[in-house]
C-alpha cells in the first residue's frame, strides 16, 4: 500500500459545539473562527426566534423533505422552542433554486439543499456534495468532520454571509431513469438528460446533453419526451416520484453522485444573534440530521427497490464497462478543470484529493476486502 500524507487536521474541538461562536462582525469576510468554550455561557431568555427554512425539495417529501422537516423539529425541540423553524418547501416561498440566495438575502434564515445547486458562484462547491468516482458518504463525512473540509466548506460560503453544514446524504445513488437501453457510449449521443453538477458535465463531454430542473418536474419531463432520462436518488426516492411511470429502464451504479451531501446553511447575521447555546444546538442539529438521512436511504432503498422491480416490472440494468470507463476518464477532465477555475477551488480539491487517496488506501484493504469476501 503507498504511504499518502493524510490532510493536516485543523484545531481539534473546532468541529461542532463550538465552531464558530466566536465570529466577530470584523470577519464578516472571512471564515467563521472557532469559539472559545471557556467563555461564561450566554444567560437564557425565554424569548422566541421564528425562522424560515426555505428548501430545493418539495414539502415532506420522503428522504430530501423529510430530512428537511427533521431538522428542523430537531433544533424546535433541543432549544425548547426557543428557535421555532417553518420549513417551506421548494416553490413556497421561493423556488427551489433561489434557496440560497433567499437565505443569503435575509428572506429566509436557513435552508436546505445540495452545495452543487450553486456552483455557478464558486465551482468549488462541488466538492462540498458530491463528484463523479469521489468520495462515497462514509468518506465524505470523515473529510468534512474530520480531514478539514468542513472548515473550508465555511471559508467557500463566508463572502456570501452564510454559515454551511452538513444535514444529510443519499448514500450512493442510482445512475437514472432511461426511455431507452444504453448498449455502448454511442447511445449517449444527443441523450437530454436532467444530471446536475459535475455529472452533467461529464455527460456533455460524453455527448449528451445536461438538463438542470427541479425534482418535482422531473416526472412531468420524461412524461412528455421533454427529456430522455433523469437521476434523481435511489429507489426510496424514485418510487416516491413515480419515476417508473415514465421510462423503462433503472441503470446503476450513480457513478455521477457516490455519496451526496445535503446541507444546511444559515444566514450568518441570524446565527451570530444567536447566544452560544443555540448555536451549538444548530450544529449539533445538523450533525444529527445528518446521520439520520443517510440512515432513511439505507434502511428504505432495499424495499422501494424490490417493490419497483416485482410490483411495477422494472428493467434495472447495469452500465456497460465501456459506457463506466468512458465517465471515468471524462471525469478526471472536469474535475481538473474545476480545481484550476480558482485558488480557493485548487486548495478545497488539494484538500479533497489526498483525503480521498489516502482514505482509498485503507478502503482498499477493509471495506472492498470485506464485501469481497462476504460476497463471493
Amino acid at each position: 500500500m503507498k504511504r499518502r500524507q493524510f490532510v493536516k487536521q485543523t484545531a481539534a474541538g473546532a468541529l461542532l459545539t463550538g465552531a464558530l461562536a466566536g465570529c466577530g462582525r470584523e470577519q464578516r469576510q472571512t471564515a467563521p473562527a472557532a469559539p472559545d468554550n471557556t467563555a461564561a455561557p450566554a444567560p437564557t431568555t425565554a424569548e422566541t426566534r421564528n425562522w424560515k427554512m426555505v428548501t430545493a425539495w418539495p414539502k415532506n417529501f420522503p428522504g430530501l423533505g423529510v430530512g428537511a422537516e427533521h431538522l428542523a423539529r430537531l433544533i424546535t425541540e433541543m432549544s425548547g422552542g426557543r428557535i421555532a423553524v417553518k420549513v417551506y418547501g421548494a416553490g413556497e416561498l421561493v423556488p427551489a433554486f433561489e434557496a440560497f440566495d433567499a437565505v443569503r438575502g435575509g428572506v429566509a434564515q436557513m435552508g436546505h439543499a445540495s452545495a452543487y445547486y450553486w456552483q455557478g458562484k464558486n465551482p468549488a462547491f462541488n466538492f462540498f456534495s458530491s463528484v463523479p468516482f469521489g468520495m462515497n458518504a462514509a468518506e465524505m463525512n470523515a473529510w468534512l468532520y474530520k480531514g478539514g473540509g468542513l472548515e473550508l466548506w465555511r471559508e467557500a460560503y463566508a463572502p456570501f454571509g452564510l454559515v454551511p453544514m452538513p444535514a444529510g446524504n443519499t448514500g450512493l445513488q442510482m445512475g437514472g431513469w432511461f426511455n431507452r437501453e444504453i448498449n455502448s457510449a454511442a447511445d449517449l449521443q444527443g441523450l437530454k438528460m436532467r444530471i446536475p453538477g459535475l455529472g452533467g458535465k461529464v455527460l456533455e463531454r460524453a455527448g449528451g446533453v445536461a438538463v438542470s430542473l427541479p425534482g418535482g418536474e422531473l416526472f412531468t419531463a420524461m412524461q412528455t419526451g421533454a427529456i430522455d432520462a433523469a437521476e434523481w436518488t435511489n429507489p426510496y426516492n424514485d418510487l416516491a416520484f413515480g419515476l417508473h411511470k415514465a421510462a423503462k429502464y433503472y441503470y446503476y451504479p450513480g457513478w455521477h453522485e457516490p455519496g451526496t451531501t445535503l446541507e444546511c446553511f444559515v444566514n450568518r447575521d441570524a446565527f451570530e444573534e444567536l447566544p452560544n447555546d443555540l448555536r451549538a444546538i444548530v450544529l449539533r442539529a445538523g450533525e444529527a440530521a445528518n446521520q439520520d438521512m443517510l440512515a432513511d436511504y439505507t434502511a428504505r432503498n432495499f424495499g422501494a427497490l424490490k417493490t419497483l422491480v416485482d410490483e411495477h416490472g422494472v428493467g434495472v440494468r447495469r452500465f456497460p464497462d465501456d459506457v463506466l470507463a468512458r465517465f471515468r476518464e471524462l471525469s478526471a477532465g472536469v474535475v481538473a478543470e474545476v480545481a484550476a477555475a480558482n485558488p480557493l477551488a485548487g486548495r478545497v480539491h488539494e484538500s479533497w484529493r489526498s483525503f480521498l487517496d489516502a482514505v482509498g488506501d485503507w478502503n482498499t484493504l477493509s471495506e472492498k476486502a470485506y464485501f469481497d469476501i462476504r460476497y463471493n
